[in-house]
């Protein structure tokens, strides 16, 4: 060992600010050492040489991941819970970030993260195999049992803006934290003044909606939840950043097969059935503008501006107004939101139904349902970040089914006009 090799172990004190500064963007550090074994470079973030298998710090228990680039890195991208199987092998994981079947190293707690806050709704979200890190983020809420109320929210951040993975994690956190307050206080509100047995429900959710002549108080909170968001997004961009961070996001209220959703951006909403599969929201993009204008889907989302969207989340955005709709289950099924790294190999609402029931064939369980719908997009080159967030919903056959037209296959009417702002997302 030279005397300018770093002493063990590479995260001593006196070397953890030079690790940090010698951070590179995505996480990757360039601060090497030599193996005191077998003189293979190990980096700092690294428990055992992979060369020879020596445990490199001996003395120091397991290590937090290092290399991260803010302040606001370190606080968004915790680990959210306890450690998921391998996402290879489906194997236990063990405290040094290998599987004990397989061997694979564990992504990140950025790069994959799994939530599950009820036995009806779970979500995945993944790397995939091409980005240097996730810049997907999710973010779910439950209410106890046997109450079934749901928040989903996810964002996408866009690649080629900076701090992008930091600023959708923020926003759908944000969004998901607003909405799931709204509905605590309308539960607070309800309990106190009445004996009505949807007392603890979001207000709207009691009214039929071909009733519902006055605007829909939970579209308005979806619609404030968002401009939160993008206040998120402000709050976690540097001031002087020539790029400003932004992302796209979908988000979605479940309440005994109600849905109300909105949408901002290329991330999708879906409900598929055996008998019915909608695409609930409208995509802002390049792709949409062109099949509105009489090109096939295939070709719209082939063409090279296809991921290119017209609204999006941002400092630099100057429409934050999501589209929002409400739907009821016309019969049981699941309510599906994902980002375009899932529905880039099966954009049509029938060919996601397909993988759908194909991953389901094993366990009717959401969280391993969306865990191999993440592993069936990575087979096919795992091109994005993935994220898929499933609610299994309950028929609501006390509403009307707001049906987007005649052929439940099609996207969602109600598209807003196109804007003239475009960003490229990846």
């Amino acid at each position: 060992m030279t005397d300018e090799s770093p002493a063990w172990p590479l995260w001593a004190t006196e070397h953890e600010a030079a690790a940090n500064a010698a951070a590179q963007e995505y996480g990757t550090l360039a601060l090497t050492a030599p193996c005191p074994s077998c003189g293979a470079s190990v980096r700092p973030d690294q428990r055992y040489c992979e060369n020879c298998g020596a445990d490199v710090h001996p003395e120091v228990g397991p290590v937090a991941r290092a290399g991260v680039t803010t302040e606001e890195t370190v606080k968004f991208n915790r680990p959210k819970a306890s450690t998921p199987p391998c996402v290879e092998c489906g194997g236990e994981v063990d405290a040094d970030g290998y599987c004990q079947t397989c061997g694979a190293k564990a992504p990140s707690a950025r790069d994959h993260f799994e939530a599950v806050p009820a036995s009806w709704l779970a979500g995945v979200c993944d790397r995939g195999l091409v980005h240097n890190r996730n810049e997907d983020a999710m973010a779910l809420w439950a209410a106890s049992e046997p109450d079934r109320a749901a928040v989903l929210v996810i964002c996408d951040g866009v690649s080629s803006s900076q701090d992008s993975d930091v600023a959708a994690l923020a926003a759908a956190e944000r969004a998901r934290d607003v909405l799931a307050e709204r509905r605590a206080n309308s539960s607070d509100d309800r309990g106190s003044n009445s004996s009505n047995p949807d007392d603890g429900r979001w207000s709207s959710s009691s009214k039929p909606l071909a009733d519902a002549d006055e605007p829909d108080p939970l579209s308005t909170a979806l619609i404030e939840a968002t401009a939160e968001a993008q206040q998120a997004v402000i709050e976690h961009t540097a001031p002087d950043s020539p790029n400003a961070a932004s992302c796209t996001l979908a988000a979605a209220v479940v309440e005994d097969g109600l849905v109300h959703w909105a949408s901002l951006g290329d991330s999708r909403i879906y409900f598929l059935a055996d008998d019915a599969h909608v695409q609930l929201s409208t995509d802002h993009s390049v792709a949409e503008e062109l099949i509105r204008g009489g090109a096939s889907r295939v070709e719209a989302e082939n063409s090279l501006q296809a991921h290119a969207i017209t609204r999006w989340l941002g400092r630099d955005a100057d429409n934050i107004v999501p589209d929002t709709g409400v739907f009821a289950a016309p019969s049981d099924g699941w309510l599906l939101l994902c980002t375009d790294g899932l529905w880039n190999y099966a954009s049509e609402p029938t060919a996601l139904a397909e993988q759908l029931q194909a991953a389901s064939a094993e366990s009717d369980e959401p969280v391993k349902i969306a865990r191999q719908l993440v592993r069936w997009a990575n087979s096919q080159g795992g091109k994005d970040n993935i994220t898929v967030a499933l609610a299994r919903l309950a028929a609501n056959l006390n509403r009307t089914p707001q049906a987007p037209s005649d052929d439940l296959n099609e996207p969602a009417a109600g598209a807003s006009a196109s804007s003239t702002s475009v960003e490229e997302k990846d």
